[in-house]
């Protein structure tokens, strides 16, 4: 009895279905031929029928074994035992989908570069918790003037030394025969020794050394910006996945002081541990703790760098798009580790491969399947594209937005810098103000205060970039987020010097406090992951990915170096001349150029691949 027109089409459009479904998986290196269907034919024969492959290379004919249609999207079993493969989602099921923190793809990737990037803050926010201290201890006999110019010039040392080097990291890891995964390694053990030596240095000179060491070797954010950018290829998922390097500073900041003043000259603050006739110190004490008394929060960051280095070099993927296909034997031995520790727990039988290595078969149980290996492996071997010249990276849309970035982290990281300043400072005489301008002091907060006030920095912007930033990113985009939340940061710079005017009352000076601080933090957790996005999507090849990250890092840390030293100089003069708010309102303004700057710059396409076209990359 023959079927109707209607079963026939729905035949058809199954066996299209089907089809479709092998060669974007097989990248277009698989013809699959079916028998043309009978009208007597049902859905049960459609899904079971034998199909011959014919490969374009060898031009030979597999016969692979009975499959049933996959309709149900869930994830495939490894082709390659070597590689990591999602399985095909159907372009409407995906689009539908609320993009959440649980639907980010390559989630292991992301942890092991969070994990990176974390390393980074926690290091520098725990020296600055004991930096004054660690100097006056070389040379007691220095005024805490000479100390804090020192202090300056140790943090500028690091920056400076990033703005010279970036560009050229950023190069490198363009560089087929170095590729990304190599740069970071070499990034993350530079700081892991420049980390060491600075815990054990016992002289101003020595720390110089290892802080510009470290700053020469440091290019991890610029190549980290890279590496995500190539990981998360659909764009929908870029207001997550760059959120996640502005997260690590905020976690940074309220571990880094507690565990960097905390465990600063440990023989001092526990004595009872390490001190004479402890537990640990025996009758003299600890003798290297004594010696060198800032080593052991060094060393404890130190430890966390290498922890890191170790993940991302077992764990880490090569993402450039020639060094990928070179073996990374510590890729190779993380997956073995992996595959050795949970051997035990698995509950399915393994693939095996035929004995020509071309295609991977099963056992032939119900519901097998089998496919020759991925061409991107085993066949596909590809060309270096021609490279664009330096010169020609050089846009106007490039340009202005590496000067907006500059002019943003200028101003973010003077306010950080002036903060810690202001914070501490004494207050001025009750009879200093003259009108609404004319007035100096600062808020005179213990250092304990100071503690607490870094905290609430961290505070308010972790949860905020957490819940709020994605959800509002997406609603209005990324350029437009960052014109609308760019302006609360002069608002903040305006209002900053007036909490010294304020009566000496907790209930009245705290909440002022946090309402000033809240509106930079705002505006830093929505711009700062915009910044970043901006300049991943203005470059269109990837092959000067690297290099414009690198160039943005580069100018960054130009801006981190200038910001802090011309606020810092501002602020003193500002104190000296009974107007602490001029170098505020000039940052204010410095800002509001950088806002006007938005209205001339557009967001890019970036390098976003198909998500056929990146699965068949996986491959």
């Amino acid at each position: 009895m023959g079927s109707s027109p209607q079963t026939q089409n729905h035949g058809r459009d199954r066996q299209a279905r089907e089809d479709v479904h092998l060669t974007s998986q097989d990248a277009s290196n698989l013809i699959d031929h079916h028998a043309d269907l009978s009208s007597s034919e049902s859905d049960t024969d459609i899904e079971s029928d034998d199909t011959a492959i014919f490969e374009s290379v060898s031009q030979s004919t597999r016969r692979l074994e009975s499959a049933p249609l996959i309709t149900n999207r869930r994830r495939f079993s490894s082709i390659d035992e070597d590689d990591d493969h999602d399985g095909v989602l159907g372009p409407a099921e995906d689009e539908e989908k609320p993009v959440t923190w649980s639907s980010l793809p390559k989630k292991g990737q992301l942890a092991i570069l969070t994990l990176a990037r974390l390393s980074e803050p926690l290091t520098q926010t725990s020296l600055q918790a004991y930096m004054f201290y660690q100097l006056k201890s070389f040379d007691p006999s220095l005024p805490d003037s000479k100390i804090s110019a020192q202090a300056g010039i140790l943090q500028g040392s690091f920056t400076a030394a990033q703005f010279i080097t970036a560009v050229w990291w950023g190069r490198l890891a363009d560089a087929g025969w170095m590729g990304r995964k190599r740069v970071l390694l070499i990034g993350l053990m530079g700081t892991c020794i420049s980390c060491v030596g600075f815990g054990f240095s016992r002289s101003f000179a020595t720390a110089m050394v290892f802080r510009t060491l470290g700053g020469v070797l440091n290019s991890n954010v610029g190549v980290m910006r890279t590496l995500i950018a190539e990981i998360i290829a659909e764009k929908k998922y870029q207001s997550r996945a760059f959120l996640l390097l502005p997260m690590c500073f905020n976690i940074g900041v309220i571990i880094g002081p507690i565990l960097g003043g905390s465990l600063a000259d440990p023989v001092s603050s526990f004595p009872q541990l390490f001190g004479p006739g402890s537990t640990f110190g025996g009758k003299e004490g600890v003798w290297w703790m004594q010696h060198w008394p800032y080593a052991l929060p060094n060393l404890l960051s130190a430890i966390f760098i290498f922890g890191s280095f170790f993940a991302v070099f077992l764990g880490l993927d090569e993402t450039h798009e020639i060094a990928r296909y070179k073996s990374d034997w510590g890729r190779k031995l993380g997956k073995r580790l992996t595959r050795a520790w949970t051997r035990r727990s698995r509950h399915y039988r393994p693939l095996t491969r035929s004995r020509d290595d071309e295609s991977v078969y099963t056992d032939g149980s119900v519901g097998a399947w089998s496919t020759p290996s991925s061409p991107a492996r085993s066949r596909v071997h590809p060309q270096p594209r021609k490279k664009i010249g330096f010169r020609q990276i050089w846009t106007r849309n490039v340009i202005l937005t590496l000067v907006a970035h500059f002019l943003l982290a200028f101003h973010t990281s003077a306010f950080n810098s002036m903060t810690f300043v202001f914070l501490p400072a004494p207050r001025a005489p009750e009879n200093s103000r003259q009108g609404l301008f004319h007035f100096g002091g600062g808020l005179g907060l213990p250092s304990s205060r100071v503690g607490l006030a870094t905290a609430i920095i961290g505070l308010i912007g972790l949860p905020l970039q957490i819940f709020l930033y994605p959800l509002v990113q997406t609603k209005l985009g990324t350029l437009t987020s960052f014109r609308m939340f760019l302006p609360f940061s002069p608002i903040a710079y305006v209002l900053m010097p007036f909490l010294a005017i304020l009566p000496r009352i907790s209930w009245i000076v705290w909440p002022s406090f946090t309402f000033v601080v809240s509106l930079q933090v705002i505006s830093r957790t929505f711009i700062l992951p915009a910044a970043i996005i901006l300049v991943n999507n203005c470059v269109t090849d990837p092959s000067i990915l690297g290099t414009v990250h690198g160039v943005a890092q580069s100018i960054s840390s130009a801006a981190r170096t200038l910001g802090p030293f011309l606020g810092g100089w501002g602020l003193g003069l500002g104190l000296q001349n009974n107007m602490i708010g001029a170098v505020w309102w000039a940052l204010a303004v410095e800002s509001l150029i950088g806002w006007a700057m938005l209205w001339n710059i557009y967001e890019g396409k970036g390098i976003e691949r198909k998500k056929y076209e990146t699965e068949e990359d996986e491959e």
